[in-house]
C-alpha cells in the first residue's frame, strides 16, 4: 500500500511537470501482483484525479487559452474514448510497437519547437495558423488522445511536442494546456473503464490520493523552471520512457 501510494505521489509530480507517471505507477502496480490489463485500467483511474490537480495548479498561464483548449477538449475526449476502447478490444503487443517511435518523434519536435514555431508564423497566414493549430495539430491530438486512453505513458510529451511546434505559446502555457488535456483523456477512459472493466478500487484510491498531492508540488516546481531547463527535463524523462519500454 505504501508503495503504491508514493508511486502515485511521484507520478502525479512527474505528470504535471512533464508526463510519463505512467511508467512509475504501471510497473509497480505489476510488482505487487496486478495483471497487465487490470494494472493499465488501474492506473488511468487513480491517476485521473491528480491530472484535474495538475491542471489546477497551472490555472494562470490557462487564461486565455478557454477557446482553444474547448476545441482541442472534444476532440481529446474523443481520443480518449476511441482508445479505451482499443484497450478492452485490441492485443496490447500491435499498438505498443510504435509507442517508442511516436515518443521519440514528439522529443524531437520539442527540441525544434522555438525553430519550428517561429518558421511557421513566418510563412503566408502563418501567424493564425499558429495561433488557431490548424487541422494538424487537431489530428495529432486525436491521436494523442487514442494513446492516452489505451496506455497513457509519455501522453504528456506527445502533447507538449504536438502544441509546442504548432502554437506560438511559451513553454509553460504549453504544459498547462497539455494539463487540461491529458485530463479530459484520462478521465475520459477511467469513465469508460469504471463502467465496463474492473478497476482494483483500494490501488486505485492510493495512486489517487497521492497523486493529487504530487501534481500540486509538480506545478510548484514546474511553473518556476525555466523553458530551456523544462525542454531538457522533457527529453530526459521521454528518453527514459523508450528505454523502458523497449527494454520491457
Amino acid at each position: 500500500m505504501l508503495a503504491v501510494l508514493l508511486a502515485g505521489m511521484a507520478a502525479g509530480t512527474v505528470n504535471t511537470i512533464v508526463g510519463s507517471g505512467t511508467l512509475i505507477t504501471f510497473p509497480v502496480l505489476l510488482a505487487v501482483g496486478y495483471p497487465p490489463v487490470l494494472a493499465n485500467v488501474t492506473n488511468t483511474v487513480g491517476l485521473t484525479p491528480g491530472s484535474v490537480s495538475g491542471a489546477i495548479g497551472y490555472r494562470a498561464e490557462l487564461e486565455g487559452q478557454g477557446r482553444r483548449l474547448v476545441t482541442l477538449g472534444v476532440v481529446s475526449v474523443l481520443g480518449g474514448l476511441t482508445g479505451a476502447i482499443l484497450l478492452l478490444t485490441l492485443p496490447a503487443d500491435a499498438f505498443r510497437a510504435i509507442v517508442p517511435v511516436l515518443i521519440a518523434i514528439s522529443l524531437v519536435l520539442v527540441v525544434l519547437q522555438p525553430r519550428l514555431s517561429r518558421r511557421l508564423a513566418g510563412e503566408p497566414d502563418g501567424a493564425s495558423r499558429v495561433a488557431r493549430g490548424g487541422v494538424g495539430l487537431h489530428a495529432g491530438v486525436y491521436g494523442s488522445g487514442i494513446y492516452g486512453g489505451y496506455f497513457g505513458a509519455a501522453q504528456g510529451v506527445l502533447l507538449i511536442g504536438l502544441l509546442g511546434m504548432f502554437l506560438r505559446e511559451d513553454l509553460q502555457r504549453i504544459n498547462a494546456a497539455k494539463n487540461v488535456l491529458a485530463a479530459l483523456v484520462n478521465g475520459t477512459a477511467a469513465a469508460v473503464f469504471v463502467v465496463v472493466a474492473e478497476v482494483a478500487w483500494a490501488a486505485a484510491a492510493l495512486i489517487a490520493v497521492g497523486s493529487v498531492v504530487g501534481a500540486q508540488l509538480g506545478a510548484a516546481i514546474g511553473r518556476r523552471a525555466p523553458a530551456p531547463v523544462l525542454r531538457a527535463l522533457i527529453v530526459v524523462v521521454g528518453v527514459v520512457a523508450i528505454v523502458k519500454i523497449v527494454v520491457g
